[in-house]
């Protein structure tokens, strides 16, 4: 069982490091902006106005000098920006104590680990081989080509 635990911090790791890699790659694989973000007038809908309104707002932010082009500088703070705004928002959600820490039991609970850990392990061991990691990895390769393939053609 101890073997299991591990593993599955080690899965848990990598996908916190997927998750911050993600982010510094930047506005494609962001988080989708809420309905009430882009209803920029509150009419309850969406036009593509509002959502181009949005987009050029977003690069504006993002290009501090000013130029019309986003340098590598200005993307990586733009991503750190949205890091630390992320990270403001899960302390402000969790540190129940408000002692300005979070302790093992104020993190919040990974909801999916056990199913994304069995899912991973197709001969159902109990275990995760070299193999199955292997396929798995590759498999979620594959699968982001695929969405940014389908993005790229939007």
């Amino acid at each position: 069982m101890k073997n299991s635990t591990f593993i599955s911090g080690i899965i848990l790791a990598a996908v916190a490091i997927t998750g911050t890699s993600v982010l510094a790659a930047g506005p494609k694989d962001r988080q989708p902006a809420s309905f009430q973000e882009l209803d920029a007038n509150g009419d309850g809908q969406i036009t593509k106005d509002e959502m181009t309104a949005h987009r050029n707002a977003r690069f504006a932010t993002a290009d501090t000098d000013g130029d019309g082009q986003l340098s590598v500088d200005e993307m990586q703070a733009a991503a750190q920006q949205r890091s630390s705004d992320r990270v403001t928002k899960m302390f402000e959600k969790h540190d129940a104590n408000g002692d300005g820490f979070l302790s093992d039991d104020e993190l919040p609970k990974p909801r999916r680990a056990d199913k994304m850990f069995d899912r991973i392990d197709a001969d159902d061991s109990g275990g995760i081989s070299e193999q199955e990691f292997a396929d798995a990895k590759d498999k979620m390769g594959r699968h982001k080509k695929r969405q940014n393939a389908d993005a790229d053609d939007s």
